[in-house]
């Protein structure tokens, strides 16, 4: 039977899915791909947690549940490609590029972005290694961008760029336009730390902590879906919760 388009997927069914898709990204997170026996598997398991998650779960009015700034976790476990905590040599002169298939191309300070419309809340992070804590964040809506820089019809996905070692991810614009995916430059009504991906990092409470680009520096609208520094390795590329 289907509902709106969609095929249905008894109880049963969505565990079984569920356990396979956790399990091949709780294998990359591991550090394990499953060797050549195993890997191609893995990858198959990882296509079809996304179909699930992206063509099943996902809707663009669904809202993560949201929490009283009292209830925040003591802490929050960053992490970072990098040897180091990645760290600007000349903070000023940051800026945040977006390109690619859009009417108006953008160049934005921190100052430019401060200027947008602000979004604040406290959620929950979740981690694909099975971690959870709660933290409160603020920055400018994704949507505020997209409005601004105006993308061609032909462009279905963003790919974001950092100064992390080379750090990537790609998303789906429906999902980049949900009104809680933000651009964060602030944390626990404090201006984000290096730590947590200073000056600016992606956020969202309905995506996997790895989907969460920090050190931002270009968005870049395409026809075709980007890879990932993670992606690339085997874990689920929608990354929804």
């Amino acid at each position: 039977m289907t509902e709106r388009g969609r095929p249905s997927l008894d109880r049963r069914a969505l565990v079984k899915l569920g356990i396979a898709g956790g399990t091949a990204a709780f294998a990359a997170a591991c550090g394990w791909d499953g060797g050549n026996l195993v890997r191609p598997a893995l990858l198959d398991w990882s296509r079809v947690n996304d179909w699930v998650g992206e063509k099943i779960f996902f809707s663009p009015t669904r809202l993560a549940r949201t929490y009283d700034p009292a209830e925040r976790s003591a802490s929050l476990p960053s992490y970072f490609i990098s040897a180091m905590t990645p760290m600007l040599e000349d903070p000023p002169s940051w800026r945040l590029r977006v390109d690619g298939l859009v009417a108006q191309p953008l160049d934005l300070s921190l100052d430019d972005l401060m200027r947008l419309p602000r979004v604040s809340y406290t959620v929950k992070h979740h981690c694909v290694e099975g971690w959870s804590a709660i933290a409160s964040w603020h920055g400018v809506p994704v949507s505020a961008i997209v409005e601004r820089c105006r993308p061609l019809r032909s462009a279905r996905y963003i790919g974001f760029a950092s100064f992390d070692a080379g750090y990537t991810n790609g998303w789906d614009l429906a999902s980049a336009m949900h009104p809680q995916t933000i651009l964060a430059y602030g944390m626990n009504d404090n201006p984000l730390s290096p730590a947590h991906g200073a000056p600016l990092r992606l956020y969202s409470p309905t995506k996997l902590g790895y989907k969460l680009t920090k050190y931002l520096v270009s968005m870049t609208f395409t026809d075709r879906r980007p890879g990932g520094y993670w992606e690339d390795q085997g874990y689920p590329w929608f990354g929804g919760i």
